[in-house]
């Protein structure tokens, strides 16, 4: 039960069902604004925390137009954060060299890039999820092999995605099962879940070849299929060209700094 309505996987699907003129938009550009967001937030030194701050108007911005809750997004965040502070949990022991000062308080370079790789995760992640739940899989698919991506890949993303619901629930089948046949309170052994693993792969194996002569029975030719085609229009264009423009100011100048500076002087000046 948990861990299955946890992920809510299908939660996804039905945010990007919603009309706003945010799903309006042609996949494509939202696609391409949301991997060059990706891309550069990705190219900032490995000690940049402050610069990164306003690239949080992107995602917040997205879920805003397109009405999505901030709870499914969070959540699917959390689920993944462990490999983000996998990735940067040893910095602050390996780089002690002092970089900043807070206060009385010294900060040392390990940490600025801990920071720094939370919160480009969050950045980059809860995009990534908007992008899903604002625009759907099937036109993202479908988007990504009009900008140029490999049929193969795409097919392989769309399929991923979609039996994903198939396996969870399976799993989650399998191992309340499980526990309904094992003495209360008592917690299953490794053993056990090798033997689930086990048998989740062999079924989804078996899934997998039942599925695959289904859909060749039925013509599938590779090609991706949208119920509700775009058209690219001006507004895509005002989207992509907006975004790149504040992306660029963004990533040459340190807005947040920025911003300290003019409260500091407008704070000064007020009479006392």
């Amino acid at each position: 039960m948990g861990i299955a309505n946890w992920i809510d996987i299908g939660r996804m699907d039905e945010l990007s069902r919603r009309v706003t003129p945010l799903h309006r938009l042609d996949g494509r550009a939202k696609t391409f604004v949301t991997l060059a967001f990706i891309v550069i937030v990705v190219s900032f030194p490995l000690h940049t925390v402050s610069a990164l701050t306003p690239f949080l108007l992107f995602p917040l911005s997205l879920l805003a137009l397109g009405q999505i809750p901030l709870q499914p997004i969070l959540k699917k965040i959390l689920i993944a954060a462990p490999f983000a502070l996998l990735v940067g949990i040893f910095n602050p022991f390996l780089d002690r060299e002092p970089a900043t000062m807070i206060g009385s308080f010294t900060v040392t370079g390990g940490w600025l890039s801990f920071l720094s790789i939370l919160l480009r995760f969050v950045l980059t992640v809860g995009a990534a999820l908007t992008l899903i739940a604002c625009t759907g899989m099937n036109r993202l698919s479908a988007s990504l092999e009009q900008l140029g991506a490999p049929r193969v890949f795409v097919v392989q993303l769309l399929f991923l995605y979609r039996y994903l619901f198939v396996i969870s629930d399976e799993g989650s089948k399998m191992f309340r099962s499980v526990e309904l046949r094992s003495e209360k309170g008592r917690p299953l052994s490794f053993r056990v879940y090798g033997s689930l693993l086990g048998t989740l792969l062999i079924r989804a194996m078996d899934r997998a070849e039942r599925v695959y002569r289904a859909m060749v029975a039925r013509g599938f030719d590779g090609e991706i299929h949208v119920l509700r085609p775009t058209s690219f229009g001006w507004k895509d264009a005002a989207f992509i060209c907006g975004w790149l423009t504040f992306f660029s100011v963004a990533r040459t100048w340190n807005l947040a700094e920025g911003m300290e500076i003019v409260l500091t002087r407008i704070l000064s000046s007020t009479p006392q």
